[in-house]
């Protein structure tokens, strides 16, 4: 995994949230694998078993192969943006996009933007709520 350096704008909010979501995230990876043809087990998730998993009340079930690692510091940098920029940005456009390619750069030096890009946009839009993507939803 490439080096990664927080955001200007990252606080120890954004990681006290990153780390109450990240197993649930990486569960709804998986699972999204999964639906387009993967190999990975289809975890079947749904919010009461991502908000048990996240508060420590329920075992979180073992994963497939560990690629999401790969892409962490891009699911967490989208994940964060999201809180900081959502009211300047509500919606994914190209102004914010080159916003988040700029500080994508100087966080994650080794990354490459037209890889995880996709990445990062899919945190933005992540739904805690609903536990999956608003483009996974749209699906």
């Amino acid at each position: 995994m490439a080096s990664y350096k927080n955001p200007s704008w990252w606080t120890k909010d954004n990681d006290s949230a990153w780390d109450r979501i990240k197993e649930a995230f990486k569960r709804d990876w998986d699972q999204t694998r999964h639906d387009l043809g993967g190999k990975q087990p289809d975890t079947a998730p749904n919010v009461n078993n991502t908000v048990e998993q996240a508060s420590g009340n329920q075992p979180i079930p073992p994963r497939g192969t560990p690629v999401y690692e790969d892409a962490g510091s891009a699911f967490r940098f989208g994940y964060g943006a999201r809180s900081f920029y959502r009211q300047k940005y509500p919606q994914w456009d190209a102004s914010l996009e080159a916003e988040l390619r700029r500080e994508w750069k100087a966080s994650c030096p080794q990354g490459n933007w037209r890889e995880d890009v996709e990445c990062i946009r899919e945190a933005w839009e992540y739904n805690v709520d609903t536990d999956q993507s608003e483009e996974r939803k749209a699906a």
